[in-house]
């Protein structure tokens, strides 16, 4: 590995970065699934960011935010219970910007784009300055 690559990967925010986008996989390919399913914009974009919720728990606690990963036992059970948390607070986010989206008439795909990107910045300052502080 280059010495940039892990300079850059060194950096908290760099591999949070990575690691949303990994879960957002997940989170966007489930959305756009559901909502060719037949589901409404708003509960779909709920269910794609829940499993997204799980993805982004499995790499932050192990990959990103290695230092402050709490170990076994109470710590760790009240550490995902703040990652969970955070989580809501972003779910809560994403599902009022694209329901407020869908009532304004922007298309689902843009309200969620929009949704992405304050859910990101909210739920890494929750993360870093809380749940694994």
């Amino acid at each position: 590995m280059s010495h940039r690559l892990a300079g850059l990967l060194s950096r908290t925010y760099v591999r949070y970065g990575i690691a949303s986008v990994v879960a957002l996989g997940s989170d966007v390919g489930l959305f756009i699934a559901f909502l060719r399913l037949g589901l409404d914009p708003a509960p779909a974009a709920a269910l794609g960011y829940a499993a997204g919720i799980f993805v982004h728990w499995l790499i932050s606690s192990r990959l990103v935010f290695v230092e402050g990963a709490a170990p076994r036992g109470p710590e760790r059970v009240r550490q995902k219970a703040l990652f969970v948390g955070s989580a809501l607070i972003g779910l809560a986010l994403t599902t009022g910007i694209v329901a407020l989206g869908s009532f304004m008439g922007l298309m689902p795909l843009l309200a969620k784009l929009i949704a992405i990107g304050v859910s990101f910045q909210t739920t890494y300052l929750l993360r870093k300055a809380i749940v694994f502080a």
